[in-house]
């Protein structure tokens, strides 16, 4: 049974969620079966090519250096209740995305969909990344398993940008305003960041109610 996930690499909330996702499918084991896609979502779809300084950017869209600091906080201690550690104090530049999300695409047939989305939501939170620079996203991909010349080329070119945009705009169909946003068959299952035994409970209900259609 597909399992979609609509979600954008900068958003906190996408990473603990993905963290908490986990930690369900393993206390689901074998009584479940996901193949797990991830879709496209851009918070900030008109963010410039090179990105923005994220200091700039969270200032205006805050109110307040300040008020920013203060969310950075919040939410750098519940993802520490996840086991994630967030390095948000590091991050000089908030990027656009949509080439994140184009690797992620070109990732998916290749059956590395999973562990590039594992690497981008760590390069960026954990490491401070930029992940709007070619070269880490080709350093991502690669560490992911695919080829380094394939990707590179790939970047290089304008594959998958219309695909990536169309799959966006099956989101905005589906109603969904933000994210993470998990879809199975068209309907959407769950939304935000909830706890592994709500994600674990979710799950396996809406996976047996399936399964007897």
């Amino acid at each position: 049974m597909k399992l979609e996930i609509y979600s954008d690499i900068v958003c906190p909330w996408c990473y603990i969620g993905k963290a908490r996702f986990d930690k369900a499918l393993k206390q689901l084991g074998d009584s479940v079966d996901f193949q797990v896609v991830w879709r496209p979502f851009e918070l900030n779809p008109t963010m410039p090519t090179e990105g923005m300084c994220r200091k700039e950017y969270r200032t205006c869209k805050f109110g307040s250096w300040e008020r920013s600091q203060e969310m950075d906080q919040e939410i750098t201690a519940k993802a520490a209740a996840d086991g994630l550690k967030f390095n948000l104090e590091k991050l000089e530049r908030t990027p656009n995305t949509f080439n994140a999300h184009r690797l992620m695409w070109f990732a998916e047939p290749k059956g590395k969909q999973d562990a590039v989305a594992d690497l981008l939501f760590k390069k960026y939170f954990e490491e401070a990344a930029d992940i709007g620079n070619t070269d880490i996203l080709v350093a991502i991909g690669v560490k992911a398993g695919l080829d380094e010349n394939e990707v590179t080329a790939f970047l290089a070119s304008n594959e998958g940008t219309s695909e990536v945009k169309a799959e966006e705009q099956v989101g905005i169909r589906l109603g969904i305003s933000g994210v993470p946003a998990f879809v199975i068959e068209g309907d959407v299952i769950a939304s935000g960041a909830q706890s592994p035994d709500q994600f674990a409970e979710i799950l396996k209900r809406v996976y047996m109610a399936y399964q007897q259609v």
